[in-house]
Order: C-alpha cells, then structure tokens, then sequence
C-alpha cells in the first residue's frame, strides 16, 4: 500500500479504554481540553457544519492504541501529554514513552549534514561520488549529484521508503541496502533522472547520506547524530538505534495494523536509520525544532549558522527545503515533516516566526489521521494562520462513471488501492481493510475527507488513469490489468 504518501484513513467507532498521563503544564486545563474536543476532518463538505470531535473518540473510531502529544508555544514547550496504552494490556502511554519517528529521521539527519558542512567536513554542492567510499552513487554519464540535491529530494534516486524488517528476519548493512543486495528487500538505490530537474521524494537517496556521514566521519551514524543533534539540541529521550536494546523497549510504543492488532513480532528494524531509523517522544522532536528555529533567527549558540539555516529553511522543488517541508511565508512560514513505519504513525510542524507547533506520534497505523486533527485542533485554539480544515463542493457521481472507477489501481513504485461501490457511492481503500467514502467535485475529479488528497481521472482510454495530488505529492496512477473484481 502507500505508506509515506502520508495519507489518511477512516474507519468504524468501535469503543476502547483511553487513559492519559501528563506532566506539569504551564497551559490551563482548559486551553488543553479545547484541543482534546476540537478535532475536525481535514475536508468538510460544503453545507454541511463540521462535528468537533475528541481525540479518545479518534482513537477509538481509528484503531490507534496510544498517543503522545507537545505543544510549542512562542519557542517553549508549552504541555506534553500521553494518551491511550503502549499496548494491549501494556502501560499508559506518557510523554516520555518512545515511538518510531519513521520518516521524521530524516530533517533530524539534514541538521547532522549541515552542521558537517559549517565545519567543511561535508561539502553541500560538490559531487557526493567524491567523498562516497567504496560503493558509489550510479549516475546516468556526465551527471552526479549533491548533497544539497539529496537533501532536498531533487537528486532523481531511486527508492521511496522502507519496510523494514520483522524480529527474527536477517539485517542487510547499509552497503547492501544502497545495492540492492539480499537480505535487503528494496531494489538498489540509483539516480533514473537529471539531479536537480524534479522533485521525487527518495528515501534511497537519504541512505546515500546516511553512507556518506559515516564515511567521512570514520564514525556511526549513530554516533555522529548523537554528537551533532541529539545531545546539543537536549534530545535526551531520542536514539538511532535498530533495534532498539531491550530495557528500552519494554517500556516504548508497540507498533498496530489499521484494525488495532499489534504488529507481529513487534517493531520492525530499519537499518536506513537516516530515512526512518529515529526512536523519539513528541517533546525531544520540538526541541528539534527550537534548534532549528533558533538557528534561523541567528541566536547565539545555535546549531547552524543563520545563512545555513536560512538554506535549510527555503522552499524548492516540491516546496521543500533540506530536509523540511516549507510552507507558506513571511510571520505565517512553517516547517513540518510526517513519518511513518510499520505500525507508527506521526507529524510534526513548528512556524519559524511565533514558535507555535505540534508533534504529535502515535502506534497505529491509522495514526496519521489522528495526529493531523490533533495539529488542526490546536491550530483553532491557538490561533494559528493555518492547518484549518478545507470546505469542499461535492456533486453527484454519474451511474456510468460510477461504474468505470471500480476497479483495483496501481501506483508505480508504491504500491496499490482500490476503489469500491458503496451504495450509490464510491468508497476508497488506501490500506488493506480500511476504506472511506469517495467524493466528486467533477465527473473527472474526486476528493476524500480524512486528507487534502485529490484524485485526477482521465476515464478516455480502455483503462483508468490519472494523478493523486496531496501536497507535494503528485503521482500517478493506472488501472490495473485484473482491476475488475
């Protein structure tokens, strides 16, 4: 399925105990109720009045066991607070339980990089290929590629994420990993396109910098982010370890399918520690942030210089900048990034000018919705400029169309989705046993409620094709040989 889309899925209520656990805040108990009944979708269909709701409601509806949250405000951690169980029968989640961070790992890898290169141990825009040992980058002739590009997913490498591995399945290295070589289970790491002439999002190509930190470090890459990031940013509850050691385990997150069952085995191992390899709370991930926006706003002892930051910080291709999603501008700016492994699912999000945001990490993996009402939610009660719900138009679907999209669709290079009758409607599954209902805004144009997710249908042809649109994501889709059930 397709996972580091990042998008989001609805299920039925089904009814859950929820506990919480909180540390002291300085926000009244009010200012965090509002957010703990004030979620909302992230489409409301026009004409129709948006039902808040709560996040043990949420949890229960979205089979997400547990979840942990901390609130940014004015560049202080304002509250942190857990919610729901590290597992059936397991302990309150509380603001100090590990999850996996997924994808978030990467942001956290680009601030290590850049620090490498304030101190010319890395170079930002020199041939990667140079400083690469031993294994190297394969590029079309006459190209190579930057770190820069790499970081900003510009790079044309292959490889969107990864699956990682289930307890007791063999470990590839890193080497084996970029070549594709068993026991890895992702094809090699390549560059297919020109470096720097499109956006692709390429977890392949945030292992490259995971092999060229250590390269040039002599050292782990563990070790590296620890002295680099970790410990200088106050990241105290937050490690590059896969696996994770036993002691700290028993007591993190477990990881849960969409229906709420645990993950078999438990929390896979991901060797691409640089792409998804982070353990980490909520609050060790705003004080990311703050390090982030500090070096931005060029405060004395900050991790990065500020025109590095200020690099960093600058929307690209794809409104990306390195290693963050950029939205927006001016005092309304922010920087986010979501992540995303088997069985977690989490979001992070901090405006560089007022210090206000979110992260929020969940073991689920319907978690992805949970954590962006929980973003929206506090958005509304802290009176952010955005991360609002969008009111969309919905018109009637044509019988004949109806029947044209039913029908499974492929993805090239992420998986799959089907689209099913509902009635007199249409329902979406994005993750096996997990659909929603299917909306038109045009006979040619569809939408769903749980994410700004758009689907572009060109029906002209013997098969169904198009374009899913969800942020900076634009890819296509085709309708797959077998589609009709």
């Amino acid at each position: 399925m397709i996972g580091q889309i990042r998008v989001a899925f609805v299920l039925a209520f089904v009814s859950a105990p929820v506990a919480a656990q909180q540390q002291p805040l300085a926000s009244g108990p009010s200012k965090i109720a509002e957010v703990e009944h004030g979620l909302t979708s992230a489409v409301v269909l026009a004409g129709t009045p948006a039902s808040p709701r709560t996040i043990a409601a949420e949890m229960s509806r979205l089979h997400v066991p547990g979840a942990s949250v901390s609130v940014l405000r004015g560049g202080t951690i304002e509250w942190s607070k857990g919610y729901g169980f590290t597992r059936a029968g397991g302990i309150p989640v509380t603001p100090d339980t590990l999850f996996q961070a997924g994808s978030i790992s990467k942001p956290v890898t680009a601030l290590a990089a850049l620090r490498l290169v304030q101190q010319r141990r890395l170079k930002l825009d020199g041939d990667v290929n140079g400083q690469l040992r031993g294994w190297k980058l394969p590029t079309p002739p006459g190209a190579h590629v930057t770190l820069r590009e790499l970081l900003s997913h510009t790079a044309g490498t292959t490889v969107h994420g990864f699956p990682g591995y289930a307890p007791g399945l063999p470990v590839p290295t890193v080497d084996d990993v970029l070549a594709g070589r068993a026991p890895a289970n992702t094809k090699p790491v390549v560059v297919d396109t020109t470096p720097g002439t499109a956006w692709r999002y390429s977890g392949g190509g945030y292992t490259v910098v995971q092999k060229l930190i250590g390269d040039v470090t002599a050292q782990t890459f563990a070790d590296v982010l620890r002295d680099e990031v970790l410990r200088p940013a106050g990241m105290t509850h937050s490690y590059f370890a896969q696996p994770l050691n036993a002691a700290l385990l028993a007591n993190a997150a477990w990881p849960h399918d969409g229906m709420g069952a645990p993950v078999s085995g438990g929390p896979h191992t991901y060797p691409e520690l640089a792409a998804a390899g982070l353990w980490s709370t909520p609050g060790d991930l705003l004080r990311y942030a703050i390090a982030v926006r500090n070096s931005a706003r060029g405060k004395t002892g900050a991790l990065l210089g500020r025109a590095l930051a200020t690099e960093m910080l600058t929307p690209g291709k794809g409104g990306y900048g390195l290693g963050l999603e950029i939205h927006g501008a001016s005092a309304a700016r922010d920087f986010s990034h979501g992540g995303s492994n088997e069985g977690y699912e989490n979001f992070l999000v901090a405006y560089t000018d007022t210090g206000d945001g979110v992260a929020v990490m969940t073991n689920g993996a319907q978690g992805n919705e949970l954590g962006l009402e929980i973003t929206r939610s506090v958005a509304a009660a802290y009176g952010w400029p955005s991360y609002r719900s969008i009111e969309r138009a919905s018109v009637p679907i044509p019988a004949l169309m109806r029947a044209r999209l039913v029908g499974n669709y492929a993805i090239p290079n992420l998986g799959s989705f089907s689209i099913t009758g509902e009635g007199s409607g249409l329902a979406l599954s994005l993750k096996e046993g997990v659909s929603e209902p299917l909306y038109a805004s045009s006979p040619d144009t569809y939408f769903i409620l749980s994410t700004d997710m758009v689907l572009h249908v060109d029906s002209t042809g013997s098969k169904v094709s198009g374009r899913i649109v969800s942020g900076p994501f634009d890819v296509p889709f085709t309708e797959e040989a077998d589609a009709k059930p």
